[in-house]
């Protein structure tokens, strides 16, 4: 009996449109448009430098555009289905390095994070709900971060990148090959190698709250709640 074995790139479109197209679905007798009042914690003004911290690159202009960075293979399980049932109402927009979190009053249970690379903003939520939101940065020119379904790997309060010798601290891992949410200088004049960059304050509550299994969506124009969401 001969059998077809689906590409791990077709495996992973499925999963991610399982993902995204169930996530703007609120569930019966909830309110789609719910949302909770936060204020923003202000990052402190950064310097300007021509030499970037230990492990990131300038990102002094927009490279030419290319084609999106390939995909990886959606590990098993498929990514969870989720709707999402309530958001944060910032009290300013985000600008670099700032964030929100607000989780008081949300029942415990797993975490999904949701990476958007156009916004460069990353988003937490737990049961459907929004407890946290933080400017980002993520991978720039030649070292693009991935799209796609992650589960994380493994969680590293001190980890130290054995590539470019450089503190990401509060690691949480994506890939085995390098990719990570990690604590980062995050400013509009820097990028990653292709790691997800937060707040070191935003990445040590992420840290503490977020549990191996947890799953990530990368992606470029996230919509669970309509344009001009972030």
């Amino acid at each position: 009996m001969l059998t077809r074995r689906l590409s791990p790139k077709l495996i992973l479109f499925a999963g991610m449109t399982s993902f995204l197209a169930a996530a703007p679905a609120p569930a019966p007798g909830e309110r789609h448009d719910s949302r909770r009042a936060v204020a923003v914690h202000a990052a402190p003004a950064a310097k300007p430098s021509a030499t970037p911290p230990a492990g990131l690159q300038l990102r002094a202009r927009r490279p030419d555009p290319a084609a999106p960075p390939e995909p990886v293979a959606l590990a098993p399980p498929a990514a969870p289905i989720f709707a999402v049932r309530s958001i944060l109402a910032l009290d300013h927009p985000l600008a670099a390095g700032d964030y929100a979190w607000s989780d008081e009053g949300v029942p415990e249970g797993p975490l999904t994070i949701v990476a958007d690379l156009a916004a460069e903003k990353l988003y937490v939520y737990r049961g459907g709900i929004e407890i946290g939101r933080t400017s980002m940065i993520s991978g720039w020119g030649d070292k693009p971060t991935p799209l796609g379904v992650f589960p994380i790997l493994e969680k590293d309060r001190d980890h130290v990148s054995n590539i470019y010798d450089a503190p990401m601290p509060f690691m949480l891992r994506l890939t085995w090959d390098g990719i990570s949410i990690h604590g980062s200088v995050v400013s509009d004049d820097y990028a990653t190698h292709g790691c997800l960059g937060i707040p070191d304050e935003f990445a040590a509550t992420l840290f503490a709250q977020a549990k191996r299994g947890d799953y990530v969506l990368v992606t470029r124009g996230w919509k669970a709640n309509g344009a001009g969401r972030a």
